[in-house]
């Protein structure tokens, strides 16, 4: 029988990842488990030096890291008022599907519980689908959670 200690939730902000939240952290709740929040900024590629563009990377990346902590810790507190152990973990990577399941594998997630966003056709092959590449291979269960119509639209 599943009997997870620690919950992962990957959180991007979205409507549908807030609902998935929810939903690992009642599961957390009910399991007296660990709620382990994760958001990953994706990284922004290098431009090129001779770029005439000004654009400093580095500083807008930093500014979405800063942020996403901020959000992160907010919804953190949020939920360890209701007396859930919350841990959280904010990271950059090229890669935010390998960077969940890194994270995951680091924390000795026993469940991880993701939305998906709905993405079909060509916008599915053309970037991907982080909760696709979470499902294939992650080494603990995974939920996956369908976004609701209204959110795919």
């Amino acid at each position: 029988m599943l009997q997870p200690r620690v919950v992962l939730a990957p959180i991007d902000f979205s409507d549908a990842a807030h609902e998935s939240t929810e939903i690992a952290a009642d599961m957390a709740s009910r399991f007296g488990a660990a709620l382990l929040l994760a958001h990953v900024v994706p990284a922004l590629p290098k431009l090129p030096h001779d770029i005439t563009v000004i654009f400093k990377e580095g500083e807008y990346e930093r500014h979405l890291h800063d942020e996403a902590l901020r959000r992160v810790a907010a919804l953190s507190a949020k939920y360890a008022q209701t007396g859930l152990a919350v841990t959280s973990d904010v990271g950059i990577a090229n890669d935010v599907g390998m960077e969940i399941l890194r994270i995951a594998e680091r924390e000795k997630a026993d469940l991880i519980v993701i939305a998906t966003h709905g993405m079909s056709g060509w916008r599915s092959l053309a970037f991907g689908s982080v909760a696709e590449k979470v499902v294939r291979m992650a080494q603990c269960p995974v939920l996956l959670l369908r976004a609701p119509r209204r959110a795919q639209q």
